[in-house]
């Protein structure tokens, strides 16, 4: 089956809210609101590809993708009542707009359409700071072409506006999605004063 504009993606859970502690496992939420979001899956994988739209710089079949929060999400209606996001299909599968979609595996690469980048958050390595990551300013992991023809590389340090930060957590790292034209200076590959963690 083919969607004319959407991708039609899988997933094995929609929600990341188990831990293991020792031989047990932990569920950190069990409820539905508009807080738990930071425990929704954004990982899918694609199962069908557009019948338009498609080149070799947008997500393919069998591409891991890293998606919008209310993909796979749940919610309650105005009269309590719950239900599935607008994107649901049938059970663990999903129409996905290509604008959800921000980045995408392939080849064990991870590569963003050009409206979205990922950039690393900086720690600050200076005694009397009072926070640790340095505002504004992160290490480019995961690009994109447009930014690439600007001269921007992975591993450059960037700097973006403010609010512009959307957090994920990407193969164990605390990452930003920003998009593309939020990215206001390249600081260059080589920074010194600040390390990652």
């Amino acid at each position: 089956m083919k969607s004319l504009f959407n991708y039609i993606i899988s997933t094995k859970s929609r929600y990341n809210n188990k831990v293991n502690v020792d031989t047990k496992e932990l569920i950190l939420n069990t409820e539905i609101t508009e807080r738990d979001y930071i425990f929704v899956n954004r990982i899918g994988k694609v199962l069908s590809e557009p019948a338009y739209g498609v080149t070799s710089k947008t997500p393919r079949e069998g591409d891991d993708v890293i998606v919008h929060h209310n993909v796979f999400r749940r919610w309650f209606d105005i009269r309590g009542k719950e239900k599935n996001s607008s994107n649901f299909l049938k059970e663990n599968e999903f129409f996905v707009a290509p604008d959800q979609i921000f980045a995408f595996n392939r080849n064990n690469s991870w590569h963003c359409p050009n409206e979205y980048c990922f950039v690393e958050p900086i720690y600050a390595n200076k005694k009397w700071h009072a926070e640790d990551e340095e505002k504004l300013k992160g290490k480019l992991m995961y690009s994109n072409s447009e930014l690439e023809e600007l001269g921007i590389a992975l591993g450059d340090v960037v700097g973006f506006t403010p609010d512009s930060e959307y957090v994920f957590e990407i193969e164990g790292k605390k990452l930003y999605r920003i998009l593309s034209n939020q990215v206001t200076i390249n600081y260059g590959s080589k920074e010194k004063n600040n390390t990652s963690r």
